[in-house]
């Protein structure tokens, strides 16, 4: 999953974009491959695997599919009318107030959501060295960390966000080399490897619902995609975007399928499990003992990056929010004396990071896959927004708009098979619980707000 902080303006919804692009059409994609590639691929990946097995490749290959027609869209609709702010800009002029309103309390939202899948994630992966040591100890250490990187202002992360993403990539890369050498027999290994399945059985582990179930997790590696779309606005050439987002995805799925690929025929399907990057697993009959501490710690610094830079975005958006009159102007407001530091925007996000600290005390077993696949289905309502905000504001063609239709069957599809999985069918009620809350909030916005100032409710 991607950071907030590859989004140029470090906000959800802003202001007219005028500024003269300068990037490359081929620096746009390294840079979504970077951005995108995170704690989602490493850690919950291993949830999809179990659920489906082998064919967690297709889930992948789908995924990609979705994730290019929602960016291609995005972009294009940003080339028309470039805008600093997000999709949620999108959204609001295609249908109205309330659907700004709705996209960027669901964007927020989500990304403290993702930001909680991010610190649980991390507390996992630390446990790898520290395996007595409670889940929520972790989660508190890294969310104070965070927090404190965020009060001194160090916004140097965000160049720092480019040497890790090469770090992120490289960790693959490395995966790859490793696990192709133990294929070819160059590595002594104890595995019973299971090799290619020659069978749809062997395939597909728990039949097509396990596949179905699969693919919310194939979505949420690809997440941060509508923030690269965004990115768009920066090329030279803008008419470019269509093919850095071809490039990029190509890369994205090309690197994804090749390592899952090799991950699930080294070793038992039932080796794999949410407590271990399913890459370690992989690898661990491979008597290569410096792997999986090098591969781990890569992991953990490159997702602690990520994590902090989301809370800089999330409560950057806050701030947004409520300069357009969509929060409480008490979060627009920012400290002199720290270096304009946006405080109670912050405070609400640093609350959302005590809620899953919470969480995880409470429920230390199934706290990351219930998170995750809440977070998941909270970015695919995202996307829904802009696939329909296209509908409305682009002059598209049939085949465009078959294109879009697809991206919406496929979203549904990932939604919808998080209810066939009982391990993560609670993430599906925790996203519509929220839905339900900004939904009364819209209400209550247009009978407070909107009614009585009728200019304010057109896009």
């Amino acid at each position: 999953m991607s950071s907030a902080s590859c989004d140029p303006s470090s906000s959800g919804k802003g202001s007219k974009g005028g500024k003269e692009g300068n990037l490359k059409w081929w620096q746009l994609s390294l840079t979504g491959v970077g951005c995108t590639i995170g704690t989602g691929y490493f850690l919950a990946s291993a949830i999809g695997i179990k659920i489906t097995g082998p064919s967690i490749v297709f889930s992948f290959i789908l995924a990609a599919l979705g994730t290019y027609i929602v960016f291609n869209l995005l972009a294009k609709m940003t080339a028309k009318d470039p805008q600093e702010g997000s999709f949620c800009y999108y959204a609001k002029k295609a249908y109205g107030k309330w659907a700004g309103f709705s996209c960027g309390w669901n964007y927020w939202t989500s990304n403290i959501l993702i930001m909680g899948s991010q610190l649980t994630a991390l507390s996992i992966l630390s446990r790898f060295w520290f395996p007595h040591v409670p889940l929520w100890v972790f989660a508190a250490g890294y969310a104070i960390l965070s927090i404190l990187v965020v009060l001194t202002g160090t916004k140097g992360f965000d160049k720092i966000e480019d040497i890790l993403a090469v770090v992120k990539t490289a960790a693959i890369i490395m995966f790859i080399i490793l696990a192709a050498a133990a294929m070819f027999g160059w590595l002594h290994s104890d595995a019973d490897r299971p090799g290619i399945p020659d069978s749809a059985g062997a395939f597909f582990e728990d039949g097509f619902k396990g596949f179905w179930s699969s693919l919310i997790y194939a979505f949420y590696a690809y997440g941060g995609i509508e923030v690269i779309g965004l990115m768009a606005m920066q090329l030279k050439k803008k008419e470019d975007a269509p093919k850095a987002g071809s490039v990029m995805l190509i890369l994205l799925a090309s690197i994804y399928v090749i390592s899952l690929g090799l991950a699930v025929a080294m070793v038992p399907i039932d080796a794999f499990h949410e407590k271990e990057s399913p890459f370690i697993t992989a690898l661990s009959k491979n008597h290569l003992p410096f792997f999986p501490h090098v591969f781990n710690g890569a992991i953990i610094i490159a997702g602690f990056s990520t994590m902090t830079a989301s809370l800089f975005g999330v409560t950057n958006l806050l701030v947004t929010l409520a300069k357009d009159g969509d929060a409480p102007a008490f979060f627009g407001k920012k400290i002199k004396k720290m270096k304009d530091l946006p405080l109670p925007s912050l405070g609400l996000a640093s609350v959302g990071l005590l809620l899953s600290i919470i969480t995880a005390l409470l429920l230390p077993g199934k706290i990351y896959e219930y998170i995750t696949t809440a977070a998941g289905i909270l970015l695919l309502y995202n996307w829904f927004f802009i696939v329909i905000s296209s509908f409305k504001l682009l002059k598209a063609k049939i085949w465009s708009k078959l294109m879009g239709s697809a991206a919406l069957l496929l979203i549904l599809a990932a939604v919808s098979g998080t209810l066939l999985e009982k391990n993560i069918r609670p993430g599906f009620f925790v996203s519509l619980g929220i839905i339900a809350l900004i939904a009364i909030a819209v209400i209550i916005m247009k009978k407070k707000v909107w009614d009585s100032n009728p200019t304010e409710n057109t896009g």
